[in-house]
């Protein structure tokens, strides 16, 4: 109920910012104001979100030997699936051009400065400079500076560490875990304020733009959800065949929390039914227990997919060419930084901000894309489900655990009580 509200006063703040903005420009400028507000809350989480979590991910899966094979497969499955999710972005960002024609924004970058998000330096132009740039000298410095790769790279070396001390890291865990909670409440709490940073940002923009800007929105959108649907046809669909199952029937089994996770654009809140509806479809539940929540920590192709292309766009409307070495290793580099994101709303948006400012690219984007990230959210953090939820089947395709003939029963039962129902 709270996400539907939530969801439901973000697009009223979209809609009413497109109007204010057109009808009193001169005080919807003065607007933006609570756009530098909400995104210098954003930029306050980074740090503490991304150590937490991605610490408590890595070492809080160190059970992975006891899980033997299953462990291992998953992993795989998760790094090619997120490497494909990932070029998939990339080539489909440099297709559309979705950054093109966004001159007029970034002429006036006032609303970054202000929120302290404005990158004054350039891009890295060597590869040995961006690979030195990625090792902290002081983590202090680098979650003060909000540098997301030096975060990521001094996470894991921690983690490791735990991992390898055992039981005597386990109040440190404890901790951790707790401040991952914390932070995931601290974040909700923080995106209560993205209906006032949103009307703010897109008032703002419309009212210095016009509505002629309102095109390249859509041009964002439809390069994104046309990326999506690429992912979904071209590497879920292989998957399914991998599995022996219809991609088509999964996607009707999973139908109520797909729509959950699309109209909410949370994917916790569509997690408990997406778990009972695939042990019912024949996946294991042992496979089930351990899949879907690692998934939610290291699978999630939507958002991984959508981080590599905002980076392809953020990099476009400043008018900066990424050469192919830099765009493998901003992808490589974003095949650990998505690893923090939490399944809460528009969280995207802060690592999207630090793996920019990891870059040195102005983060202009985060400002533009934040009038939008609603609409932008719903798709990836549906594919992040579907993807999920396929990676379950495969995993017990693989282990040759799934139960076919409970999958058939299941979708006969299902289709006759639609029948039923019809009549």
């Amino acid at each position: 109920m709270k996400q539907s509200k939530l969801t439901f006063f973000i697009f009223a703040a979209l809609v009413l910012g497109v109007v204010f903005g057109h009808f009193c420009p001169h005080s919807a400028v003065k607007m933006k104001t609570f756009a530098v507000i909400f995104l210098r809350m954003v930029k306050m989480i980074i740090a503490p979100l991304l150590f937490a979590t991605l610490v408590s991910g890595i070492a809080g899966h160190s059970d992975v030997k006891k899980l033997g094979k299953i462990g291992l497969k998953t992993i795989i499955y998760f790094e090619i699936v997120t490497t494909l999710a990932l070029i998939i972005g990339l080539t489909m960002g440099n297709i559309f051009n979705p950054g093109k024609g966004f001159g007029g924004a970034v002429a006036n970058p006032e609303l970054l400065k202000e929120a302290g998000l404005m990158a004054v330096t350039t891009p890295h132009t060597s590869i040995s400079e961006m690979v030195m740039n990625i090792f902290p000298t002081s983590i202090v410095q680098a979650m003060s500076e909000g540098n997301l790769l030096q975060i990521v790279v001094f996470s894991i070396f921690f983690a490791v560490a735990i991992c390898a001390v055992g039981e005597k890291s386990k109040p440190v865990m404890t901790l951790l875990d707790s401040v991952s909670q914390i932070m995931f409440k601290f974040t909700e709490y923080v995106m209560y304020f993205a209906p006032l940073g949103i009307f703010g940002a897109i008032a703002s923009t419309v009212g210095t733009n016009g509505l002629s800007i309102l095109k390249n929105y859509a041009k964002v959108i439809f390069s994104l959800y046309t990326a999506l649907a690429v992912f979904v046809l071209l590497v879920l669909f292989i998957a399914c065949k991998y599995a022996r199952i219809s991609l088509r029937s999964l996607l009707r089994v999973i139908q109520e929390p797909a729509i959950l996770a699309f109209t909410t654009a949370s994917s916790e809140a569509a997690f408990p039914k997406a778990i009972e509806l695939m042990e019912k479809f024949g996946v294991p539940q042992n496979i089930v227990s351990f899949v879907m929540p690692a998934g939610y920590t290291f699978n999630l192709d939507g958002s991984t997919l959508y981080l590599a292309m905002a980076v392809v766009f953020s990099s476009q409307i400043c008018g900066i060419n990424l050469d192919i070495n830099q765009q493998i290793l901003m992808m490589l580099a974003l095949m650990l930084t998505s690893k923090g994101i939490a399944g809460v709303p528009r969280v995207s948006l802060v690592v999207l901000a630090g793996t920019l400012a990891s870059f040195n690219i102005p983060l202009i984007g985060v400002a533009i894309l934040l009038g939008i990230d609603q609409i932008l959210d719903m798709g990836r953090t549906t594919v992040n489900l579907v993807g999920n939820c396929v990676a379950t089947v495969v995993i017990a395709r693989w282990e040759n655990a799934f139960d076919y003939d409970k999958m058939k029963t299941y979708i006969n039962n299902t289709q006759t009580k639609l029948v039923e129902v019809n009549q």
